[in-house]
């Protein structure tokens, strides 16, 4: 997980525990995800090592827009908006760190709380002077935005991102000042933000002042391109947002290649465990011992016991034969996402059988004729509900799911879900 570092902080970490250390987090949506999930565990491994964390909601700062890693300017959110996803962010966080009164026990701070009446000819006064234009647009954040051109598709920047090191950089400070914070962690884009803080304390402070950054590698596939979008976008922690059923799949469909960082990064497995659970994917890959291991873990810190469950009981309906009728209608919508839905008047239904059903019917969708469906039910190769059609016994008596779904299967991967309306 290990990035980069300060000169000094793996001796301040040792020397002055417990000490308190801090991850911001943006707030420009009302869950976070498996991106920021990487970095909650260095909040993770903070607390376990006997030291205090902090997560800090950038209630204010997420109102202009970290330019780091992006080459446009991002959509401004109003302060109800952002205090909404607030809520639903802490709640979270509360699944992952230990929330209490002792010396270690995690606090959520929001910056907006400081901010808000924060002038800005008093900022610029107290905090502004202190930091030149030739410091903040050596950063790298900075710099690739600023030069922007058409073949890097960057927009430039405006003044408001320009800003933002400073805000968070005092960030940073006010935390130092008020909860003797002397520790900021971040993925490694985050590294220029946040030596920003540190020269700015140092600087605030006469030069007395002493801080420390610490970042994570940035959660990359084996072919170097970032993880945490799945097919159908990113995923959430949220489970209304990516299901427990879709955030189990994510995990167990992680490449060989990946997936023995990826149960480092996000599991608080023992390493002798991994490289247990490593030796025996080796000797059969296709078992995906070491996915399935993996999905287990997170989806059950992320959702619940309960949830990672659901989500196996539904992966193998889709992939081990389970019970269909075992699934309620949202599960069995999530399970079948991806395969074709086709509507069919339930009026029709006393007059179909197998074959219209699967062609007529369903407007082709499943068999584009009569002739294709009949020739591929009398080579054994297609079922509905997981029951088998008979060629001489095509009629539609196969009991239907919730009473109003049916499961086709054309041979062993074509799934397709009929509905009656």
């Amino acid at each position: 997980m290990f990035h980069d570092m300060m000169p000094g902080t793996d001796e301040h970490l040792r020397q002055n525990a417990p000490i308190t250390g801090y991850i911001g987090f943006d707030p420009t949506a009302s869950s976070l995800h498996i991106g920021n999930l990487a970095t909650i565990m260095l909040l993770v491994h903070l607390q376990r090592a006997g030291h205090r964390p902090l997560a800090l909601v950038g209630g204010a700062t997420g109102m202009i827009g970290d330019p780091s890693g992006k080459s446009a300017e991002r959509n401004l959110l109003d302060e109800e908006a952002l205090r909404r996803n607030q809520a639903g962010i802490q709640a979270q966080l509360e699944k992952f760190l230990d929330f209490n009164d002792s010396p270690t026990g995690a606090r959520v701070v929001n910056n907006y709380d400081w901010f808000k009446e924060f002038g800005f000819l008093q900022f610029l006064r107290e905090v502004g002077k202190h930091l030149t234009v030739n410091y903040m647009m050596a950063k790298d954040s900075v710099k690739r935005r600023i030069s922007g051109n058409e073949e890097s598709g960057a927009e430039g920047l405006s003044y408001t991102e320009f800003s933002y090191q400073l805000l968070q950089g005092y960030d940073f400070f006010h935390l130092y000042k008020e909860l003797g914070t002397t520790l900021q962690m971040g993925a490694s884009d985050q590294w220029g933000n946040i030596t920003t803080g540190t020269e700015l304390i140092r600087r605030m402070s006469g030069g007395e002042g002493k801080a420390y950054a610490l970042t994570g590698q940035l959660i990359t596939k084996a072919d170097g391109t970032k993880y945490g979008k799945s097919e159908t976008g990113t995923v959430w922690l949220d489970s209304t947002m990516t299901s427990p059923y879709q955030f189990y799949q994510f995990f167990l469909r992680a490449e060989d290649a990946d997936a023995p960082r990826l149960i480092r990064v996000f599991t608080l497995l023992p390493q002798a465990e991994i490289e247990a659970l490593e030796a025996e994917h080796a000797q059969a890959p296709h078992l995906r011992v070491l996915q399935k291991a993996l999905a287990k873990d997170v989806t059950i810190r992320v959702h619940s016991e309960e949830a990672y469950e659901a989500a196996l009981a539904a992966s193998q309906v889709l992939f081990g034969g389970g019970e269909l009728s075992s699934l309620d209608e949202a599960t069995l919508l999530d399970v079948f996402a991806g395969v074709p839905h086709v509507e069919v008047s339930r009026a029709l239904l006393p007059e179909l059988n197998a074959v219209t059903l699967l062609s007529e019917a369903t407007n082709a969708v499943v068999f584009s004729s009569k002739g294709e469906a009949k020739k591929m039910i009398q080579g054994g190769g297609v079922s509905l509900n997981r029951v088998k059609v008979i060629p001489d016994q095509m009629a539609l008596d196969v009991p239907l799911l919730l009473d109003k779904y049916f499961v086709a299967q054309r041979g062993k991967k074509n799934y397709f879900l009929i509905k009656l309306v």
